[in-house]
């Protein structure tokens, strides 16, 4: 079987009012602007597709007026794959913008590090600073999945599939991880919220929402052990994604592939 995957940015929301006090802690020119893309990731091989976060719908997106650009299952679709059809789906963490609409995925396994489920359904709930990323109804979701023997749990490291792989990271929740992809150009890491932002990693610079400083700290070295170089880590949320890696449609940049080589190297 071949293990190496193409794999896909797919941007469906963004929040371009943000500025620089929302992304770093102990950053200068914090008044700066400083936007902020949110993708899924679709992994493909042959006609198997690995979905890597849901993303939020739109009814999230007004609830925190935070409105989405395209559905997630939308830009499945533009890829005809519908979501019924995808049977694996990686949880890098339970965050409203990364664990919404898991019932549109009726015949996926969803895998999810056991640290976070414990996490999101624990006392730290009780603090209003620690729930906010969280939406109820997406936990109770992930609790559904659980009871209908859907839902996989990895404690620190495991393989998903032939070439992919999650490693638990932790820093910015309590569960997070990332994922380890096996591409033509070498292993990937799609870095979900252990780093937002290139800078994030680059700079060791923390992004304001963290539950354990250290392991965030940590965990930006961890994606450097991890990837086969610096520019084979993707960051969560950074528009400069789309602007370093080559598109797919001709009508817009909202996905991008990230298994080819991107235009120029994020150290240059």
């Amino acid at each position: 079987m071949n293990d190496h995957w193409e794999v896909y940015a797919l941007k469906y929301s963004q929040r371009n009012e943000r500025t620089r006090h929302d992304s770093f802690i102990f950053g200068d020119n914090h008044d700066a602007p400083h936007a902020m893309d949110y993708f899924i990731w679709l992994l493909r091989n042959g006609s198997r597709s690995i979905l890597v976060d849901t993303g939020y719908d739109s009814a999230e997106g007004i609830a925190r007026n935070r409105p989405i650009i395209e559905e997630p299952a939308d830009l499945l679709k533009r890829f005809g794959v519908a979501p019924d059809t995808i049977d694996t789906v990686i949880i890098t963490h339970l965050h409203y913008d990364h664990a919404g609409s898991l019932p549109e995925f009726t015949h996926a396994d969803f895998h999810l590090q056991t640290q976070e489920m414990a996490y999101a359904t624990g006392p730290c709930m009780c603090h209003d600073t620690l729930k906010m990323p969280y939406t109820g109804e997406h936990i109770c979701a992930a609790v559904r999945q659980l009871f209908a023997g859907r839902l996989m749990f990895h404690e620190g490291s495991g393989e998903v599939a032939p070439g992919v792989e999650v490693h638990l990271i932790g820093g910015h929740s309590r569960g997070l991880q990332c994922v380890r992809v096996k591409t033509t150009r070498g292993w990937l890491v799609l870095a979900s919220d252990a780093s937002h932002y290139y800078e994030n990693f680059l700079s060791r610079t923390p992004f304001p929402i963290v539950v354990d400083m250290e392991e965030m700290l940590a965990g930006f070295t961890s994606l450097y052990n991890l990837a086969e170089s610096v520019d084979h880590i993707i960051p969560g949320h950074d528009p400069l994604v789309r602007d370093l890696y080559p598109g797919v449609f001709e009508s817009d940049d909202s996905v991008v592939r990230l298994d080819l080589p991107p235009a120029r190297s994020i150290k240059a």
